[in-house]
């Protein structure tokens, strides 16, 4: 049986991450297939979008190597399901913490864009945790459905820091950087921390979180006053709740979420499929949309689960970190 641990927290290198929007599939050529046989012989579709784990705009690391790029995935599916006149809407299935907030916004931009141009209904709905950057992108959606425990919320931004100039200072380490500016070095980890740098780090950060929050303002209309400074001060909370305040429409799961799709398009039946790697299988709607993992004689006993977070100290995110 194999054992995973999940890292909650990993620092990664201070690589600067190159922001290259492709809606060319990154996961192999894909394939439609049925994940629910509630309308079998219907030509109309319903495509159920999954986005999971860390939002970025690069490919995801892996023990057993490279994973799909989480946008380039993500938009990929919903270029098909613009292309395809059988398509009558999508559901987005949301199960991620969030991620850095260009990769957010970038999905969130061009769902919007999908949804003026097609006029096709996108309904999020949202599984274990849709936190954040998740939340982020579930704006751009017509409604919201959440299972009654999901995490959701974490409604803000964080630029993570770490410095370590105190302790190499005691070992008789020193770091002098040569710059063009006082503010070129922003957060220098190897020099000590300065107050002005660190207030145009949150000036950065106050930006993005407006961002944030101008969106909720003009997305959630029914939040009173109360409700909305509960959420947004940054906090998680379960999905019933987030129904309570205002945050999310109703509680459901894919099946209601398939139900609102056929209720905004108009019909009443059509059949729920899912964009698939090529060779992989499709059993019921909660299936990964990657193509298979390696037999288990082929990998380690022990998943360190590297994908699932992995924040890198200068980038800017909607993100929940626990």
């Amino acid at each position: 049986m194999a054992l995973s641990i999940g890292f909650l927290w990993l620092l990664a290198g201070c690589a600067p991450i190159s922001f290259n929007l492709s809606l060319g599939s990154s996961d192999g050529e894909l394939e439609a297939t049925e994940a629910l046989n509630d309308a079998p012989g219907e030509d109309q579709k319903v495509v159920m979008i999954d986005l999971r784990g860390m939002i970025a705009d690069n490919r995801s690391q892996r023990l057993l190597g490279q994973g799909p790029n989480p946008v380039d995935s993500v938009l990929a599916r919903f270029a098909m399901a613009e292309a395809d006149s059988e398509v009558v809407g999508v559901i987005l299935r949301i199960n991620s913490p969030g991620g850095t907030v260009t990769a957010s916004d970038i999905i969130h931009r061009e769902i919007v864009r999908f949804r003026q141009e097609t006029g096709k209904p996108v309904i999020a709905s949202f599984g274990e945790v849709a936190a954040s950057g998740g939340y982020y992108v579930a704006l751009a959606c017509d409604a919201i459905l959440t299972e009654p425990t999901t995490i959701t919320g974490s409604i803000g931004v964080i630029i993570p820091t770490i410095n370590v100039s105190e302790g190499l200072n005691r070992i008789g380490v020193h770091s002098r950087a040569i710059k063009s500016g006082p503010n070129k070095d922003l957060a220098n980890p190897l020099e000590p921390v300065r107050e002005g740098q660190l207030q145009v780090l949150q000036a950065m950060v106050d930006e993005m979180y407006a961002r944030f929050v101008g969106l909720v303002d003009e997305r959630r209309t029914g939040l009173s006053v109360g409700s909305r400074d509960e959420a947004i001060d940054g906090r998680v909370m379960t999905g019933a709740r987030a129904v309570e305040i205002g945050l999310a429409d109703q509680v459901g799961g894919v099946r209601d979420a398939h139900d609102l799709v056929l209720e905004r398009a108009g019909i009443e039946r059509a059949a729920l499929i899912k964009y698939r790697s090529r060779g992989a299988v499709t059993r019921t709607p909660y299936a990964s949309t990657e193509l298979p993992l390696p037999q288990a004689q082929d990998r380690p006993l022990i998943d360190l689960g590297l994908d699932r977070l992995s924040l890198e100290p200068g980038l800017a995110y909607y993100v929940w970190v626990p």
